[in-house]
């Protein structure tokens, strides 16, 4: 039997990995250094060129925008809802809990879109109210 070598030993904190580990900080860290300065220079040229917010004409705009932002913002959600259910469905191969995540989710996305098609009627009983 021949003696065997030793294998060669890395000094603490200088393995491959560990060098690795540290360059992806490093990138991260640069990455997001940058995007922040990036977010900053755009924040600041977008505000010095914005006009004035211009002034709603009347309330009854104003009463219309809202219904159409909170029409917008629901059906969005709901949408959302409805993909996140079709993919637990798809990816539950047959689970009963997964499944039953998935209908839930379908019985979220179907609130949502109710909700959504009632922003109207609320928006209308609110224009009651004010006098719009």
């Amino acid at each position: 039997m021949s003696p065997t070598r030793p294998h060669p030993v890395a000094p603490p904190g200088r393995s491959r990995a560990g060098g690795r580990q540290a360059l992806v900080r490093r990138a991260v860290l640069l990455t997001v250094v940058v995007l922040a300065f990036v977010l900053a220079g755009s924040v600041a040229a977008f505000a010095a060129t914005t006009p004035p917010a211009p002034v709603a004409p009347d309330l009854n705009t104003v009463l219309n925008n809202v219904r159409n932002w909170i029409m917008g913002i629901l059906a969005l959600l709901a949408t959302v809802f409805l993909s996140i259910g079709g993919v637990r469905y798809l990816i539950s191969n047959g689970e009963p809990s997964e499944v039953g995540k998935a209908k839930d989710s379908f019985r979220n996305a179907a609130w949502g879109y109710g909700l959504a098609a009632l922003a109207p009627v609320v928006v209308g009983i609110l224009k009651q109210i004010v006098g719009g």
